[in-house]
C-alpha cells in the first residue's frame, strides 16, 4: 500500500544513505519533527537521543544500537529516541569522533598517541595492537560520552518540551473552533 511505484536500485538506495534525495536541511527538518512528534516526556525522548548519541564514541562499533536499546529499557527512557541518537555517528562523523577518543584516551593515560599509523591501516593491525588502540579509546568515550550526552540532553529536552507544548495548544484550538459552530446552533435553537 506505501510502497513506491518505481523500486530504487541498490545504487540509488546507497546514494540516499549517504546524500538524502531531500537534501541535510529538509532531512534535518524532518528528524527534528520527528523526535518532537514521538510518544513521551520530553525528558525520556532527549534521554534517549542522547544516550544514542553518547554511545556512538564508544570503540564498540556494531553494537552501539544494541547497547542503545538496552540502556533505554533499563533507564526506561524513549527507544526509539536513542535508536535515533546513534545516528549520529555515521561514516564522515566516525573518523573525528575515533580521533577526538583516541587522543583524549591517550592522554588521559599520560601517553603519547602512535606517532605514525601504517599506509594500510588494517583489522589485522587493530588487532595485534588492541590494547594500545582499544583501550585508550574506551577510557577517552567516558569523558566525551557524558559531553555529548549533555550537548544533546539540554537543548532536545527544552525543545520537545516547547514543540509538545505548542502542539497541545494548536490541538485545543482546533476543537474549540471545530465546537463552535455546535454551540452556535445549540443557542439559537434555545432562543427560538
Amino acid at each position: 500500500m506505501f510502497q513506491r511505484r518505481n523500486k530504487l536500485t541498490f545504487a540509488q538506495r546507497l546514494r540516499g544513505f549517504f546524500w538524502p534525495h531531500i537534501g541535510w536541511k529538509r532531512a534535518g527538518i524532518y528528524l527534528k519533527h520527528r523526535l518532537a512528534r514521538l510518544p513521551g516526556t520530553p525528558h525520556s525522548i532527549a534521554a534517549g537521543f542522547a544516550v544514542g548519541a553518547a554511545l556512538c564514541f564508544t570503540p564498540f562499533v556494531g553494537f552501539q544500537l544494541v547497547m542503545s536499546a538496552l540502556l533505554a529499557g533499563i533507564f526506561r527512557i524513549s527507544v526509539f529516541a536513542s535508536v535515533l541518537g546513534t545516528f549520529v555517528g555515521n561514516p564522515w562523523t566516525f573518523p573525528f569522533i575515533w580521533w577526538l577518543v583516541y587522543t583524549t584516551g591517550k592522554t588521559m593515560m599520560g601517553g603519547e598517541s602512535i606517532e605514525a599509523l601504517p599506509d594500510t591501516l588494517t583489522m589485522g593491525y587493530v588487532f595485534d595492537n588492541f590494547l594500545d588502540i582499544f583501550l585508550p579509546m574506551l577510557l577517552g568515550s567516558v569523558p566525551i560520552g557524558i559531553i555529548v550526552w549533555l550537548m544533546f540532553y539540554l537543548p532536545l529536552r527544552k525543545l520537545v518540551a516547547g514543540y509538545q507544548k505548542a502542539r497541545r495548544e494548536r490541538m485545543g484550538r482546533k476543537r474549540i473552533v471545530a465546537s463552535a459552530p455546535e454551540q452556535d446552533s445549540v443557542k439559537t435553537e434555545g432562543n427560538s
